[in-house]
């Protein structure tokens, strides 16, 4: 079968656009429809039932309604101009729909993009056949951008419109780095390391915690890669990002410890119930486990998912990640009562869990701010 000059230029512009001929054949007849109702209108209520039929071998237009042919004399110069714009534009919209649905199989992977422009605190990124948005909560406040410039960015999410469909890429979210490291390291792309989780302050420091899968392999080891190769490619892509790979463990204990890395701890104390650890460093360790503006232990908190409260060995103080109390004050911290419940019971002057314990139900309900459930709540943690 000889194939029609008509189908193979349909063909051609779907190849070209990569869309399908079926896309381009329904634009074709949408814009004939358009061009009719433009040129000839009717008042007739049953003109919209009218149907489009083109021939695939000459690609002569033909207008049915009621299965009558009423296709007006010299319909096809008439409205060929028209048609051209319509199908134009219809080509384009399948275009970018074919375009954001090959970027949807994309998200959660990272992309090279290029900046082209700054608008209204967002950049628009050409990440290849189109252009994302990385608006301003999803950039490092501490990272220099200017347009033309490349790096690598994390396509997120796409935020469906049915006209203008937006593909959001972010450089601040965590998956960045895991993506990252996946492209670094072939351990972490075959299995064999596993990124337990990250906990990360974009533009200034990340904690990440690794475990391997394999006897022999060294997770820590494989993500920083000979002479840090690995690790300085990632850091490098990050602006100078500092990168801290810690060992991860199943033991909560071992975890907390090498969440703290590099600050030596001497001992752990947890309450499960609570989520809450308290942690005695030496003296001469504080700095380096609280770390500057408290971000070590801040971050070391949010890896493993427990309060921290760093405690100075020699005297007892204990630090937290904003304030410094005594340890006794701290006892009501790790019974797991509400901020706002501590507060008012610090208020009334009880500090400590043995002063707690003393008070039995009708003289927490004494307490000026103290309602059934908080009592309830006081009653169930000292238990």
């Amino acid at each position: 079968m000889i194939r029609s000059e008509f189908i193979t230029a349909i063909k051609q512009v779907a190849t070209e656009r990569g869309i399908t001929p079926e896309d381009v054949m329904d634009t074709l007849k949408r814009a004939m429809l358009a061009a009719f109702y433009k040129d000839f209108p009717s008042e007739d209520e049953d003109a919209e039932d009218i149907t489009v039929k083109i021939d695939t071998k000459t690609g002569e237009v033909s207008l049915y309604q009621d299965g009558n042919n009423v296709t007006p004399p010299g319909f096809g110069r008439i409205a060929a101009q028209t048609a051209k714009q319509v199908i134009l534009q219809g080509v384009r919209e399948a275009e970018k729909h074919a375009v954001v649905e090959e970027y949807r199989g994309k998200i959660g992977k990272v992309v090279p993009g290029m900046l082209q422009r700054f608008e209204r605190n967002r950049w628009f990124v050409d990440i290849g056949r189109t252009v994302a948005m990385m608006p301003r909560e999803e950039q490092v406040y501490s990272e220099e951008y200017r347009p033309n410039q490349r790096l690598k960015v994390y396509v997120k999410e796409i935020i469906d419109d049915e006209f203008h469909p937006e593909i959001i890429v972010s450089r601040t979210d965590s998956n960045l780095v895991r993506a990252l490291f996946e492209i670094e390291v072939p351990e972490v792309q075959s299995g064999a390391v596993v990124i337990q989780g990250i906990a990360r302050e974009p533009g200034s420091r990340t904690k990440i915690a690794v475990a391997s899968t394999q006897d022999g392999v060294d997770p820590v080891g494989s993500m920083v890669g000979q002479r840090g190769v690995r690790v300085q490619a990632v850091t490098h892509e990050l602006q100078g990002e500092k990168m801290d790979i810690i060992l991860w463990s199943n033991l909560l204990t071992k975890y907390i410890i090498n969440a703290l890395s590099p600050a030596r701890v001497s001992d752990v104390i947890i309450n499960e119930k609570a989520n809450y650890a308290k942690v005695e460093v030496p003296e001469d360790q504080l700095s380096l486990a609280i770390g500057k503006d408290g971000q070590n232990v801040r971050l070391a908190s949010k890896l493993t998912g427990y309060r921290i409260d760093i405690v100075n060995a020699e005297d007892g103080v204990v630090i937290s990640n904003d304030k410094t109390e005594t340890e006794e004050e701290s006892e009501l911290v790790a019974l797991g009562l509400s901020t706002k419940v501590i507060n008012i019971l610090k208020k009334a002057g009880i500090q400590t869990t043995d002063q707690l314990r003393d008070l039995d139900e009708d003289a927490l309900s004494a307490i000026e701010g103290i309602g059934p459930k908080a009592i309830k709540d006081i009653l169930e943690a000292r238990s």
